[in-house]
């Protein structure tokens, strides 16, 4: 920034101050240090923290061009997560996995957020995993940016070389609000592509319910 000594004598005093206010400004914005790679992925996984605790229906477009559609509610917590060819049902008593033909009832089960099997779609859970791995690992090289999904406003990190994780590359984008925006990469061979095309803040009435005509099994004694 010029020193005043430069300035042209004609300007004002008033000229000067706010020349000076401006130039300060400008000054402290451009030395404003980036977020380290650890604040940046912790940031994420708070955003998807704080998620954990709306209730919403979202729905995402995944691999194949299909739909898949996640239900959060809470009191009582609870979640569900629709996709082609399965359904995980998720309360504090019980987890239901659904085929196409049958649903198995079990007690409930912490870990089942975070494993949707083979089909096209990923938790939130399972991500924030992946970003608690990630944030401890030094050589992680992560990538922000912000864009707009869905008409929402959210923020982005593309990660790689993250060790000890299903995958070491992976991109995931967060709303405003603690959504999963969108998430992609290749784990145990499969690809994980989905993006949010749109939310909701009210949940369809069938969101925790059996598919009507598929046989319910209860193993909760196995």
């Amino acid at each position: 920034m010029p020193t005043v000594t430069r300035l042209t004598a004609g300007l004002t005093a008033a000229g000067l101050a706010l020349l000076g206010a401006a130039g300060c400004g400008d000054l402290d914005e451009a030395n404003a240090a980036p977020l380290s790679r650890e604040s940046l992925i912790t940031e994420a996984a708070g955003q998807l923290a704080a998620g954990s605790a709306l209730t919403y229906s979202a729905k995402y477009q995944v691999a194949g061009g299909e739909v898949a559609t996640v239900n959060r509610a809470q009191r009582p917590l609870r979640a569900s997560y629709v996709y082609p060819g399965g359904r995980l049902i998720v309360t504090s008593t019980v987890t239901i996995r659904c085929s196409t033909s049958t649903c198995e009832s079990r007690t409930a089960d912490p870990a089942a957020a975070t494993a949707l099997d083979d089909g096209p779609l990923i938790s939130a859970e399972a991500v924030q995993a992946m970003l608690a791995t990630a944030a401890l690992d030094p050589v992680v090289e992560t990538t922000p940016h912000d864009t707009t999904i869905a008409g929402r406003h959210a923020t982005c990190l593309s990660l790689a070389g993250v060790d000890e994780t299903p995958s070491r590359e992976f991109d995931l984008c967060v709303t405003n609000e603690g959504a999963l925006a969108s998430f992609t990469a290749t784990i145990n061979g499969k690809r994980i592509d989905q993006a949010l095309t749109s939310y909701r803040d009210d949940l369809p009435d069938d969101a925790f319910l059996v598919p009507t005509g598929i046989k319910l099994i209860d193993k909760s004694a196995e």
